[in-house]
């Protein structure tokens, strides 16, 4: 129960491969989808990208215009001061506070003084970072320091550098860090000429926000869209793929025999008169069938009763021959000799009529089977023995292979000793003197039987119509065999009434062979037969030579 319910991931793979080949519709939903959902990402992305530049373009002009103000308001501080090298430190902290406190107030910006730069020269100048605000220095990006204190950078025009950063807090600030552009510069002390980096933080907090309620609208109104599209398709692929689907089962239910079955059909656009189409096929179909059906018929029921009433008449004409037969002695040699024809060909003939009588019982499904146990290497000794005079006037011999054990299975012993004669009486006849090989072998749910000849061999196609009813290989050829032309044909019906394969292969010039798998139990499947078709010394192995694939329940692996 549990295994019926929990599949394992390979079944469930198998199970998801097979809907897709499956489902037309679900496919072309699904690829819909997926390409619609790939074109609104790549234009979200597209979209969203112009958006945050734009916005960090407009952000970084006026950022630079205002830390250039700021620049030219520092330095003029700096320059106006008149103070000695002690009043640096009061200057520059003086200096932070007023421009941190314009930033403030505007809330668009914070001011970090470090410095001096490296190099620059004085003994009492004031160093470390100046500012005035709970900002970790580290806020100034490493690259931008650098640039700074290298002294040969090349600023913009205003004469500052710029750089993305994250604005941090001290520990204990409740605040979270955010993204920021740092603009710096130098400014110089009129003391010694000591430089120092000026830092303007401008938090992109804004910004952020803005590009984040557009990222969010883009992503509600692309999966919004990719549904709609999704939807869409799936209601217009459902009104082509339902009439479609519709004609398939209507298609399967024909096929199983059920001629009725028509399409609804409403409307007149195209699908409309495709079903309008497909009833008329039905329909002509139907009366072709059905007229076939009759001549079918009315040709059983020919067979059946000529058969029967050739029975009265063909006995008289038994009796008057037997008696010509055995006082053909006291003929004359041509009148002796036509008393022997006639005998000759009545037994032709009631063979015939028998076969027929045989073919019409098939065909009225009126055969009933005799089940027993049948060993069919006790099967083919018994065939073997009584066709040994025959297969001696034809100077053939017989190669009898079978194993020690038993090779049984359930079946009627007189058809299944019909079929294995039917089968060697032909390799005899056609085998052109060689040898008749016939082997037997069983497996646990199959036991097979094998009849090999050597003589003309079998065309490329006829391996399958040597089984349909008075077919001949070669009619100039064969017209001095005595056969019926329904041995074959009746075979194979024997052995599809034990749920059994008859099938054949042959070479022009290699001879042929044939092959009867029955089950070993009744009813039972059978997974393969426990005898190749294609005999080991066939010519050229492999070269073209295939076993027949099985038609209509006939055939085996």
């Amino acid at each position: 129960m549990a295994r019926s319910v929990l599949r394992s991931p390979a079944e469930s793979l198998r199970a998801l491969r097979s809907f897709w080949r499956r489902s037309l519709q679900w496919r072309v939903v699904i690829s819909t989808l997926l390409l619609a959902g790939l074109v609104v990402a790549l234009v979200g992305w597209m979209l969203l990208r112009q958006v945050t530049e734009g916005l960090l373009e407009s952000k970084r002009e006026q950022a630079l215009s205002e830390a250039a103000a700021g620049f030219k308001s520092a330095q003029d501080q700096l320059d106006a001061a008149d103070l000695v090298e002690s009043d640096a430190r009061a200057l520059l902290s003086d200096l932070v506070n007023d421009l941190n406190s314009r930033g403030e107030a505007s809330g668009l910006h914070t001011v970090v003084l470090q410095g001096p730069v490296e190099g620059t020269p004085g003994s009492s100048i004031p160093s470390g970072s100046f500012k005035d605000a709970p900002v970790d220095v580290d806020s100034v990006p490493e690259d931008l320091e650098n640039e700074l204190a290298d002294r040969n950078y090349a600023p913009d025009e205003d004469g500052s550098l710029w750089s993305y950063t994250r604005l941090r807090y001290e520990p204990g600030v409740d605040r979270e860090s955010v993204p920021a552009l740092a603009v710096g510069s130098l400014v110089t002390l009129p003391v010694g000429g000591t430089s120092y980096m000026l830092v303007f933080l401008f938090p992109l907090d804004e910004q952020q926000d803005t590009v984040s309620v557009v990222r969010g609208a883009i992503l509600t109104a692309g999966s919004l869209l990719v549904l709609l599209v999704g939807g869409v398709v799936y209601l217009v692929i459902r009104q082509v793929v339902t009439p479609v689907g519709l004609a398939r089962r209507i298609a399967e239910r024909l096929a199983a025999g059920r001629l009725e079955e028509r399409m609804l059909v409403r409307g007149e656009d195209d699908l409309a008169r495709l079903g309008t189409s497909f009833n008329q096929m039905a329909s002509s179909l139907q009366r072709q069938i059905r007229r076939l059906e009759e001549l079918s018929r009315v040709q059983r029921r020919f067979v059946s009763d000529v058969s029967h009433e050739l029975r009265t008449p063909l006995a008289t004409v038994r009796m008057a021959a037997d008696v010509l037969h055995e006082a053909r002695d006291q003929f004359d040699g041509a009148t002796a000799r036509s008393a022997e024809l006639l005998q000759d060909e009545l037994d032709r003939f009631e063979t015939l009529l028998r076969d027929l009588l045989e073919i019409s019982r098939f065909d009225a499904g009126a055969v009933i089977l005799d089940l027993e146990t049948v060993d069919l290497t006790e099967v083919a000794r018994q065939v073997v023995a009584a066709t040994e005079t025959l297969a001696a006037r034809h100077g053939a011999r017989f190669v009898l292979t079978a194993p020690e054990h038993p090779c049984t299975a359930q079946a009627d012993i007189r058809r299944i000793e019909r079929i294995v004669r039917n089968l060697v009486s032909n390799a005899i006849e056609y085998g052109e003197g060689a040898d008749v090989e016939v082997t037997v072998a069983a497996s646990q749910d199959a036991a097979a039987l094998t009849v090999r000849d050597h003589g003309a061999g079998l065309r490329p196609g006829e391996t399958v119509m040597v089984f349909n009813r008075f077919w001949r290989a070669d009619p100039a050829r064969t017209r001095t065999k005595h056969g019926s032309g329904l041995g074959l044909a009746i075979s194979l019906e024997d052995a599809r009434l034990h749920g059994g394969w008859l099938e054949a292969w042959g070479e022009p010039g290699h001879g042929a062979q044939f092959r009867l798998t029955l089950p070993r139990a009744a009813g039972e499947p059978m997974e393969r037969s426990p005898l190749p078709l294609v005999p080991a010394d066939a010519a050229l192995p492999g070269a073209g030579v295939k076993p027949v694939p099985p038609l209509s329940g006939i055939g085996g692996s």
